[in-house]
């Protein structure tokens, strides 16, 4: 990918207004290649909704919720609420990108479209499971309030390029995880929705990670400390949530999201994608940070051998 903006060899010289202001023709021709390819869908097409009965409350025919009534599996209640509560985040995530990016010209049109398409992950996601009475209504909602009057920040938010790293990543991590749910939930009708969403966030991770590929070819000794950081420090985004730890090591156990997971489906493909580890001519610390790039990847490669060597032993006790 080439783009117009002169290569500054000095680190220093760069601030997040001047690779704002570089990367804008990317961003555009990013945008209108999205746009071209994208396919809008519509969320209540994709819920059961002939499934769905009144709950308790104003309604005197009210029915209350038991796990029971689920069709989905108890791995699969716990990743639905996981992922629902981290989409229910969208205005703090919308305000940490509208803020870093800004809402003007293609930076800000991508903004507010992103936005717009991942406002209908909540939305089909919350339908789904309210119609279907795949979890508690009750506990859900009390989550969902917990989790967001607790507010969110970003890990990244120091940094415009740590930013675009993070999200290079964090899409395709969430595409997964989504996947992943929906062939662990045990119904096909979650399977296809979640299906559905993964297609999104497919999109939106190729958008990011194309940018991060222009932004190495603009400043290169920046961007790879900004991966060094983002990878070494990854977190999902959901981290804050209650009870997330549990839920976490639940998810990993049941395959939806794991140390092997990440570094095979999520850090590789980006970071082989991108041919980040070939990248020469960098300055100091831009080798270094390439160097710890490369030591902490196989450093995680050996804790997620350990990892599948465990869930394996875990298997055979349960067999």
């Amino acid at each position: 990918m080439t783009i117009t903006s002169p290569h500054l060899g000095s680190s220093e010289a760069w601030t997040d207004a001047k690779l704002l202001f570089a990367l804008e023709e990317v961003v555009e021709k990013e945008l209108n290649r999205h746009l071209q390819v994208t396919k809008d869908w519509m969320p209540h097409e994709y819920v059961p909704w002939s499934d769905g009965r009144n709950f308790p409350g104003f309604f005197e025919d009210g029915e209350a919720w038991d796990p029971q009534q689920s069709k989905v599996t108890d791995i699969g209640k716990i990743a639905l609420v996981v992922n629902l509560l981290t989409e229910d985040n969208l205005p703090s995530y919308h305000h940490e990108i509208a803020t870093l990016f800004g809402r003007n010209g293609a930076w800000g049109t991508w903004v507010h479209r992103w936005t717009a398409e991942e406002g209908r992950h909540g939305i089909v996601m919350r339908d789904y499971l309210l119609a279907s009475r795949a979890v508690d209504p009750d506990k859900l909602e009390a989550f969902r309030m917990q989790h967001m009057s607790e507010g969110f920040e970003s890990d990244n938010s120091h940094s415009m390029l740590h930013s675009v790293a993070y999200v290079a990543f964090q899409e395709l991590a969430t595409r997964i995880s989504h996947r992943n749910t929906g062939h662990q939930s045990g119904d096909p009708v979650c399977d296809r929705m979640l299906a559905r969403i993964a297609q999104d966030e497919n999109l939106h991770m190729i958008f990011y990670r194309n940018l991060l590929g222009a932004a190495f070819e603009i400043a290169p000794d920046l961007t790879m400390q900004a991966v060094r950081d983002v990878v070494v420090n990854f977190r999902m985004p959901g981290h804050g949530m209650p009870g997330f730890e549990r839920m976490a090591a639940q998810m990993a156990i049941g395959g939806v999201y794991n140390l092997r997971i990440h570094h095979d489906d999520v850090l590789s493909p980006v970071i082989r994608f991108l041919k980040i580890m070939d990248i020469d001519g960098l300055g100091p610390e831009g080798q270094k940070a390439q160097e710890e790039l490369g030591l902490f990847m196989n450093g995680l490669d050996c804790e997620a051998s350990k990892f599948d060597e465990r869930l394996a032993a875990r298997a055979a006790r349960v067999a």
